[in-house]
């Protein structure tokens, strides 16, 4: 059938940011003084000042664009415990117990929404759903039977099945996971904003925080030059802002994963939310729109920075979606960027042993409704000095020799590569010859530079060299970004940072 939109005529903002608008924040202005102060304003950041708040705790939150505008407001909303093929690799590489503890910690977060959102009446679209794991191919299926044994093991009520209602899709093999959810997330953000709202939390946006220090009480400082001082500070920033000599840029790698949403007929859409363990992966979810089924896919990740056609990505999912519906009117697209531990359990608890009052959760692997509210819940804990058994789990500290060390060496090797890599390019094109919409490395006297011209005709110069640690950007034609394959930072064509660790502009060139 034909396409009922190009992907260049599509906004790169969420459905879910354009089908619901969020209350908006003035910048810090004014120096404060809090019992703490959390930097980030997403799914964790929210709920850790709600939950600290409702502890009686005079609470500041500070976000550097806008609340749940980063990875929270670019999920794709589902909230359960299935996160890929996990519990059979945490069995193999920790013990059973250890998987056990992570399904259990999950489990507990999907349950704080489910209760928060009927206790509060919230609207969000929450709906109970099978959360499905399936493969297409042989080799799968030995791979779903460790993980189905898995889930025996560590008691997940589940079900094997041999076959999906799914068009098209040659399913060998599915593994369920019983009674997960899914939500429109920022209608859900939305409510818990003005939840901390009427418990006086103080919420500033236009806030960008370079750095903490540490003392009897920590001071958190701003870019608006302002100060605030607080017993304690949550990182929640997606990628730390501050490291506290933890060194996460060297224990973590981002990925960039791909969405696009489109209306099909209502008779084509089976209950339940879908994952493909194949390669390139799949993620498939419905929910309602104007009584209409709105098709939500994802998938075709990759490491930040290292593809060179980020707009191929999209084009995959769209003909994804035309081989499994009669009809699919595309109407959304958007990108997010995600964080992976070495070993693939989130970072979440005290930055660093230097830190004790600074505490840090990031890494969630794609998983961050699930993740980033066990990450509150955890943190209130610590904060208000209570026991959690998931303390221990999550200890940003830790490093397991198996599989972490052979991560990290993994890791950086690549990064050692892709910083070598991009100082021996070669570059021939010249900024001139850079046509409208189009971005491309470039030569500028000589050296190494980036260019892009707006549709307006003017031509954007930067310097290529990461801020971070000098790594050589990549053109991403999907977002028009530039992106570092070392450690992930991103930054818009004008050179001003989207995703850090960086923390610094590009420089321009004339």
């Amino acid at each position: 059938m034909e396409k009922s939109h190009s992907l260049e005529q599509l906004s790169p903002e969420p459905y879910w940011q354009q089908s619901c608008s969020m209350s908006s924040f003035p910048s810090l202005n004014e120096d404060l003084d809090v019992d703490v102060a959390i930097v980030g304003g997403g799914i964790t950041g929210l709920t850790s000042a709600y939950l600290l708040a409702k502890e009686g705790m005079k609470v500041a939150l500070l976000e550097a664009s806008e609340l749940a505008n980063g990875t929270t407001g670019h999920t794709t909303a589902k909230i359960t415990a299935q996160h890929g093929l996990i519990y059979d690799e945490f069995r193999s590489h920790f013990d059973v117990d250890t998987a056990r503890l992570y399904y259990e910690a999950e489990s507990d977060a999907l349950h704080f929404i489910e209760n928060l959102i009927t206790n509060e009446g919230i609207s969000c679209h929450f709906t109970k759903e099978d959360a499905i794991l399936y493969t297409t191919m042989n080799r799968g299926v030995s791979k779903l039977e460790r993980e189905f044994e898995a889930y025996k093991q560590i008691g997940v009520k589940s079900e094997w099945l041999d076959t999906l209602p799914l068009n098209n899709i040659p399913v060998k093999a599915a593994l369920k996971m019983d009674q997960q959810a899914q939500f429109h997330p920022i209608e859900y953000i939305n409510h818990l904003v003005e939840m901390c709202r009427s418990l006086g939390v103080h919420m500033y946006e236009q806030t960008v925080v370079n750095d903490v220090k540490k003392g009897q009480k920590q001071t958190v400082h701003t870019t608006t030059d302002h100060l605030v001082t607080a017993d304690n500070v949550i990182i929640a920033s997606h990628f730390p802002c501050i490291d506290g000599n933890g060194l996460y840029f060297s224990r973590m790698y981002a990925d960039r994963s791909y969405v696009i949403a489109g209306f099909v007929p209502d008779d084509e859409c089976p209950k339940g939310m879908y994952y493909s363990i194949d390669s390139p992966t799949r993620s498939l979810r419905y929910t309602t729109v104007d009584n209409r089924k709105l098709a939500i896919i994802s998938g075709e990740s990759h490491k930040t920075g290292q593809e060179v056609d980020t707009a191929f990505h999209y084009e995959a999912l769209e003909q994804f979606a035309y081989e499994l519906f009669s009809e699919f009117e595309l109407t959304y697209k958007w990108s997010a960027q995600d964080l992976t531990t070495l070993d693939k359990i989130p970072y979440i608890g005290r930055i660093s042993r230097g830190y004790p009052n600074v505490f840090v959760a990031t890494g969630y692997r794609k998983w961050g409704m699930t993740n980033g509210t066990a990450a509150a819940l955890l943190l209130t804990d610590l904060i208000m000095k209570r026991e959690n058994r998931y303390e221990s789990l999550f200890r940003p500290s830790r490093f397991a020799s198996h599989p972490s060390l052979r991560q990290f060496m993994t890791q950086n090797a690549d990064v050692a590569k892709q910083l070598l890599k991009g100082k021996l390019d070669q570059v021939n094109r010249q900024p001139e010859d850079v046509h409208v919409g189009e971005g491309a490395v470039v030569s500028v006297e000589g050296k190494r530079a980036g260019a892009y011209r707006d549709e307006q005709g003017h031509l954007h110069v930067i310097d290529t060299t990461c801020t971070h640690m000098g790594c050589e950007l990549h053109w991403n034609d999907g977002e028009h970004s530039w992106d570092c394959p070392c450690h992930g930072s991103r930054f818009s064509y004008t050179g001003d940072v989207l995703e850090g660790p960086a923390k610094k502009p590009l420089k321009k060139l004339e």
